[in-house]
């Protein structure tokens, strides 16, 4: 073969040249701009695409769980909601125990007394003086007697359990041994012309002893009015089926009646039990009345929420 040098020369250039146009593929480099640009846009946008709908669905799922997620204690809607009816409730309770204590407040006022029984060879006397009780347990409202020489009772309170409708005796002896009796009518209260031509108060409430039960004596209480100024208490304890009366005591009203519930009271209406007020109490210039000394205590403490209630019965 015969050597040519511009033959070999020319070779080796186009060699060369060859070799370095294909060098830039060869080697590990980057992509080209223009392609890599490409690429990593799709898929940053196949990230994006999937990303908006994930942070959507979480963005909707966060307000549900806000908007729906239970009450907290303690917040304070809610307890003032509570608080609200709370309140609305034992007003309701109150309405309704003095509403059913208001045909026995007849016994309001001061009462002698007289047991049927002889004590030390002599007739037992006693001194009875009942009132409304409004400060004891304010939603629970009862009339009361203290009776600090009492042969058998020393004290007693009466109320009625709107819940249950029943009305409730809680006394305590010359023991201070508290019972707790409960019971109703066993003669509805019916007024009727007495010889006078005035109306008078006649009903009968039994109670029952419910505490404590293993006590047996004085285990029933009847309250017996016979008229506007006249009552009687007969206690009575169990012997085997029967009931055995173990004394009366009969009690005198020192006064006249005054706490009938009668239309013509006018402005002597007792602003408390709507009774008959025979005592005069004042707030910022005004004369009201209450019925007994019970009622009179429970205005002075907050006169403003007996006016009150005063002012909704008119409006009723």
């Amino acid at each position: 073969m015969t050597y040519h040098p511009q033959t070999f020369s020319r070779f080796f250039t186009f060699l060369f040249i060859g070799m370095m146009t294909i060098a830039p593929v060869g080697c590990g480099s980057s992509p080209p701009p223009t392609e890599s640009s490409g690429q990593s846009t799709v898929e940053k946008n196949d990230v994006d695409d999937a990303r908006p709908e994930t942070e959507a669905s979480s963005s909707e799922t966060g307000p549900k769980k806000r908007t729906f997620r239970p009450v907290q204690l303690g917040d304070s809607s809610a307890h003032e909601h509570d608080h609200d009816g709370h309140d609305a409730e034992s007003h309701r309770n109150m309405e309704d125990v003095m509403t059913a204590l208001k045909p026995l407040q007849v016994v309001l006022g001061n009462w002698n007394g007289i047991t049927k029984n002889k004590v030390n060879d002599f007739n037992g006397m006693e001194a009875v003086d009942w009132v409304w009780d409004l400060k004891t347990d304010p939603h629970q409202p009862a009339l009361v007697f203290h009776s600090p020489m009492g042969n058998y009772v020393k004290t007693a309170r009466m109320t009625y359990l709107a819940d249950r409708d029943t009305f409730q005796l809680t006394t305590t002896d010359v023991n201070d041994e508290e019972k707790i009796y409960e019971g109703g009518f066993t003669k509805e209260v019916e007024d009727v012309p007495g010889d006078d031509k005035k109306l008078q108060r006649t009903f009968e409430l039994t109670f029952e002893q419910i505490s404590p039960p293993e006590v047996k004596k004085l285990g029933r209480v009847k309250l017996r009015q016979i008229d506007n100024n006249r009552y009687q208490m007969e206690l009575a304890d169990r012997r085997g089926k029967n009931w055995h009366v173990a004394d009366i005591v009969a009690c005198q009203r020192e006064g006249t009646s005054f706490a009938l519930s009668d239309t013509d009271y006018g402005d002597k209406t007792c602003i408390i039990s709507q009774g008959l007020g025979t005592i005069a109490v004042n707030y910022e210039g005004k004369t009201f009345y209450v019925c007994c000394s019970g009622c009179k205590a429970a205005f002075e403490e907050d006169p403003q929420k007996w006016i009150a209630r005063m002012e909704e019965r008119k409006m009723k």
